[in-house]
């Protein structure tokens, strides 16, 4: 049952429109003007509005803001017998749900009213999802003061309302799989399945199984029927991470699917299909990549139908500190303890240095300080050396450096203070062979 509020000159539109709405099980208050809606408004809690667009000399688009304002919650209807498309856009834009033309029958009002509840609680489950998201995952935060960083999230939030492709562009560590979580979260898909693929660790016939699927025999070791992620993923979201790194050959599938959302399981000749929405990450210049001949201009361009830019931490100088206070409440709650707090040494460090890891990079120093600090202040010598003031280890971006100088003098510095290569590629969200490998390079020149 919803608490509904009738506004309507008519007094029999009034009348009708509360009986047809109580026969339905609702609660129901019905005024006359703009001032007895407001009054009602200041009173009660209502679920739902219905608004005639002209109450008498009273224009019912300027009340709107002010029930808004009023009640933020609340779900506003517009019903008018002078119904256009300038109008029905207008109210839109100031923050209507519907419009409903008079006049109207029983099962208009219904479906109204079916469609206006099921966005309601389609948005209360998002929060929902967002608040217990934040408990597990930190970095989860719809709040920046970083220009770059809230024009993101704006440019998310608005693509989340789509099925369109979306392109996340960024350095390691940035977050990307956070927003791209974030962005199936807010979507009409959120109560669907969110599937993660990391494209560099897989071979490409390994890739092709995880994505596609296979039949039993297509390879070897493939002994039984198997569904991939995109089957997986029916109805929700699929996330590349990396997609830079996959082969040609997968390439050419991928696209296929983009175009015709249908595919083959591997070894299979059987044509499935499949609702799902691609979002892809990159760390790396596609545009580049076509010039080279490593990546298809056409999937490129199929991908990237929504970008977002996600900044560095460098970048992002205003959020470092709210995102290690963040840290450190998380991974205390996680140890069963008190809170600490950063010295303003601490701060003025963490500050100073560029952060070439980016967020990945602060949320291990937060996770260490916590474990290793047993005070509730935590010093610089709590801080991974590099971090620590005046050791001269600070990454400094600028001049002429490329992003594979920065990313290997970063790599050699977070190895160089780790115990082991394990470690090491933990602190870095990379896997322990791709960090060798790496280092094998490194040696070499």
């Amino acid at each position: 049952m919803k608490n509904i509020l009738v506004i309507d000159d008519e007094k029999n539109i009034r009348s009708t429109l509360s009986v047809c709405l109580e026969t339905m099980g609702h609660r129901v208050t019905a005024v006359g003007s703009a001032g007895s809606a407001l009054a009602a408004l200041r009173q009660e809690r209502y679920d739902i509005a219905f608004l005639d667009l002209r109450l008498g000399n009273e224009n019912g688009m300027d009340l709107l803001p002010q029930i808004l304002a009023l009640s933020p919650g609340i779900a506003v209807i517009i019903i008018t017998a002078y119904a256009t498309f300038e109008t029905a856009v207008e109210a839109i834009k100031l923050g209507a749900r519907d419009y409903l033309p008079k006049p109207f029958s029983p099962a208009q009002i219904r479906h109204a009213i079916d469609k206006t509840t099921c966005a309601l609680e389609l948005e209360d489950r998002v929060a929902e999802l967002e608040n217990r998201l934040k408990e597990i995952v930190p970095e989860i935060s719809l709040d920046s003061g970083a220009p770059k960083m809230a024009a993101a999230i704006d440019i998310l939030t608005r693509a989340s309302l789509s099925d369109a492709a979306v392109l996340m562009r960024g350095e390691s560590g940035t977050g990307k799989g956070i927003l791209a979580r974030m962005l199936h979260m807010k979507s009409p898909r959120a109560n669907r399945p969110f599937i993660t693929i990391s494209c560099p660790t897989l071979s490409e016939e390994l890739l092709a199984s995880e994505l596609f699927g296979h039949a039993r025999g297509a390879f070897t070791g493939a002994t039984q029927d198997k569904e991939g992620m995109v089957e997986r993923a029916e109805g929700g979201t699929l996330f590349l991470d990396e997609i830079s790194e996959i082969s040609p050959a997968i390439q050419g599938k991928l696209l296929r699917f983009l175009q015709e959302k249908s595919f083959e399981r591997v070894g299979e000749t059987r044509t499935r299909k499949a609702n799902v929405r691609i979002v892809a990450a990159t760390n790396r210049d596609l545009e580049q990549a076509v010039q080279q001949q490593k990546f298809r201009e056409d999937l490129l361009f199929r991908i990237n139908v929504i970008e977002i830019p996600v900044p560095p931490l460098r970048e992002r100088q205003q959020d470092i500190i709210s995102l290690a206070k963040r840290f450190l409440a998380f991974f205390a709650r996680d140890a069963k303890r008190a809170v600490p707090e950063l010295s303003g040494v601490v701060e003025q460090a963490m500050l100073s240095y560029n952060w070439p890891g980016n967020v990945r990079e602060l949320r291990n120093a937060m996770e260490r300080a916590v474990i290793l600090c047993p005070s509730q202040v935590i010093g610089p010598e709590f801080l991974p050396e590099r971090i620590r003031p005046g050791t001269g280890n600070s990454v400094r971006i600028g001049g002429h450096h490329s992003l594979e100088e920065v990313e290997k003098e970063h790599i050699i510095s977070v190895m160089a203070s780790s115990v082991n290569l394990d470690e090491a590629a933990r602190i870095l969200g990379v896997d322990a062979s791709t960090l060798w490998r790496k280092r094998k390079r490194y040696e070499e020149t």
